[in-house]
C-alpha cells in the first residue's frame, strides 16, 4: 500500500495568518499584557484548538462576551471569518484590545455587500441582497451585520426555490447575489444560473435580453484559493483507491470538500483524528490519499498518513 498526502490540503492563508498572530501573542505571554481570547474557535479543528489552548488561548462565544463586565487589559482576537460591526463596538466598550484577523478576502466581501446595499437603498432602483451560505455560519453572520440583517440567506437550490415560492425573493426586483467565501463554486454557479432563469421567465424576457437589463448582478466572492482547491482535490480523489478526509466535524468547508471527494470516490472516509481509522477500510494494494479542509493542520495530515502506513506494516 502507498500513502500520499495532498500537498494542496491544509490551512488556507487566512487561517495561517490568524494562528500566527495568536502564537505570536501567546509566545510573548511573559510580558504583562493579559490573556488572549478568541471569539469563537479560531479554526474548526479540535486537535489544533487543543494545541493552542495548551499555549494559553481562551475561546469564548458571543454569550460569554455579553456576560463580561470589564475586560480592560485583555485582548480579543477576531478570527478569519470576520464579525459584524456590533461585535467591535461591544468589545471596545468592554475595554478589550483587538487583534483583527479577518481574512482580507472576507473583508473585501463585507465591503462589497455593504456597498451593494447602499446602492439598492440610496439609488433609484430598490432591490434585494441574496447570500449563498450556511445559515448561522460566523462568516455569514458577519455579512448580515453589514446590511443590518436585511438579506436572504440560502443554503441550497431547494431553499432558493422555497424563498421564491413564499415571496421572500421577489423576482421582479433587482437582485445582487454573493457567496460565502468557502462554498462550492459549482453549486454557486448552478444556483446563480437557476435564479437568472427564473427571473427571466418572471420578467417575460428571453435570457439574452434579460442579461442586458442588469436586473441580476452575480458577484464572484468565493476565495480563489478555495476554488482552485476544489479542482485539484477532484483530481486527487480520482487518482487514489481510497481517500481519508481529515477535518473537524464542525467545519463547513470540510463538509463541502469531503462531499466532493465522496461524489468522485465512494471509498471516502471522514475522520477527525488518526484514532478513528479502521484497518478493514484498507486493502494491501491500495493507493491511499490523505487530504483535508482549509481548517486542517498539515501536522495532523502527516500524523494520519503515518498511522495508515502502520496499519499494514
Amino acid at each position: 500500500m502507498t500513502v500520499d498526502v495532498d500537498n494542496n490540503s491544509g490551512f488556507c492563508a487566512g487561517v495561517i495568518r490568524a494562528i500566527d498572530r495568536a502564537e505570536e501573542f501567546l509566545d510573548g505571554a511573559g510580558v504583562s499584557r493579559g490573556r488572549l481570547y478568541s471569539l469563537g474557535s479560531i479554526v474548526h479543528n479540535e486537535s489544533e484548538l487543543n494545541r493552542l489552548a495548551a499555549k494559553g488561548l481562551v475561546t469564548v462565544d458571543r454569550e460569554d462576551l455579553s456576560e463580561m463586565q470589564d475586560a480592560t487589559g485583555e485582548t480579543l482576537l477576531i478570527r478569519a471569518h470576520g464579525e459584524p460591526p456590533e461585535t467591535y463596538r461591544q468589545a471596545e466598550a468592554l475595554g478589550f484590545n483587538i487583534i483583527d484577523c479577518t481574512c482580507p478576502v472576507v473583508l473585501k466581501l463585507q465591503k462589497d455587500i455593504k456597498d451593494a446595499y447602499s446602492r439598492q437603498h440610496d439609488g433609484p432602483r430598490k432591490g434585494q441582497i441574496i447570500i449563498f451560505g450556511k445559515i448561522g455560519h460566523p462568516e455569514v453572520l458577519g455579512l448580515l451585520g453589514q446590511v443590518a440583517g436585511d438579506a436572504v440567506v440560502i443554503e441550497n437550490m431547494k431553499m432558493l426555490e422555497d424563498c421564491v415560492s413564499d415571496g421572500r425573493i421577489d423576482l421582479h426586483e433587482p437582485v445582487e447575489i454573493f457567496s460565502q467565501t468557502t462554498k462550492s463554486p459549482a453549486e454557486y454557479a448552478s444556483i446563480c444560473s437557476r435564479l437568472e432563469e427564473m427571473m427571466a421567465v418572471s420578467n417575460e424576457m428571453p435570457i439574452t435580453q434579460f442579461k442586458g437589463r442588469r436586473l441580476l448582478m452575480v458577484h464572484n466572492t468565493i476565495c480563489s484559493q478555495v476554488a482552485t482547491r476544489h479542482a485539484r482535490l477532484s483530481r486527487f480523489a480520482l487518482d487514489h483507491d481510497i481517500i481519508i478526509f481529515v477535518s473537524g466535524k464542525a467545519s463547513s468547508n470540510g463538509k463541502v470538500l469531503c462531499d466532493l471527494c465522496k461524489s468522485l470516490n465512494i471509498r471516502t472516509y471522514h475522520i477527525s483524528t488518526a484514532a478513528e481509522l479502521k484497518k478493514e477500510w484498507f486493502r494491501k494494494e491500495d493507493k491511499a490519499g490523505i487530504c483535508g479542509a482549509t481548517s486542517t493542520p498539515k501536522w495532523l495530515l502527516e500524523q494520519v498518513a503515518d498511522a495508515v502506513r502502520k496499519l499494514h506494516a
